[in-house]
């Protein structure tokens, strides 16, 4: 019988951890109810609270479940770009991206595989707040400004399509990461998903939102920080400059 643990086929969902402690246990089950074939792999950087051996014991119980640790915390870009490299290596067909904290529905997880699955026209899937039919319950006024002024941004600046480019909750086509050049993507915090919104697009491949209920987290902090924002608005800005003036960066 083959181990599902060497398999390497379907879907992988990426779960990037840092102090999670709280939260990992209540999103790991309810990614094996909605998607029960799947595979998990969490991502953790040295959580100082713990989160990294509760991942090890939650893998130890259920094949399905795999962790990478990494030794240095150097941002959300780097971690899913190491779990992208594992992912490919074990050729899985679908890689999703989907935070720890509980904002993200799991039982959307079908319809978002589904978009880009082999055969589809899609190459990158998103689940959505700001397509319509999507939603955030519980921020305040300013934290949805800044995601809807930052998306609205990346828009003008990057010509793109989607309205929630900043999404975390998305899934690729593993021939579409094969593809985008990952090798050449700098990003860390908050821009590294309109980096790699806008990397799927010039590589010619369609992206479609699926809308989703964003809910704020209930435990442990906010990764959010002025030097994410900073980051992002640096870095859309000299994007937007290069593709007006016909330079690839």
């Amino acid at each position: 019988m083959t181990d599902v643990r060497e398999t390497g086929l379907g879907a992988l969902i990426i779960v990037p951890t840092y102090n999670e402690l709280e939260n990992l246990p209540i999103i790991v089950p309810d990614i094996r109810a909605a998607v029960l074939d799947a595979h998990i792999l969490i991502v953790d950087d040295q959580s100082p609270d713990g989160t990294g051996a509760l991942a090890d014991d939650l893998a130890a119980t259920d094949a399905h479940v795999f962790v990478l640790h990494r030794t240095i915390k150097s941002g959300l870009g780097d971690a899913y770009l190491a779990a992208f490299e594992w992912a490919l290596a074990r050729d899985y067909s679908v890689i999703v991206e989907m935070d720890a904290d509980g904002s993200h529905p799991a039982d959307v997880l079908p319809a978002l595989i589904a978009t880009v699955r082999p055969g589809s026209r899609y190459g990158l899937g998103i689940g959505s707040r700001w397509a319509a039919g999507g939603s955030v319950i519980n921020w305040s006024w300013h934290r949805e400004l800044l995601s809807r002024g930052g998306n609205l941004y990346a828009r003008i600046m990057l010509g793109l399509s989607v309205k929630d480019a900043t999404a975390g909750f998305r899934a690729f086509a593993a021939d579409t990461l094969r593809n985008i050049h990952l090798e050449n993507v700098e990003s860390h915090g908050y821009c590294f998903q309109i980096d790699m919104t806008r990397r799927v697009r010039d590589a010619g491949y369609e992206e479609t939102e699926v809308p989703i209920v964003f809910r704020e987290r209930e435990y442990g902090e906010s990764k959010m920080s002025g030097s994410i924002v900073r980051e992002a608005m640096g870095k859309v800005t000299a994007w937007g400059f290069a593709r007006l003036f016909g330079r690839a960066r």
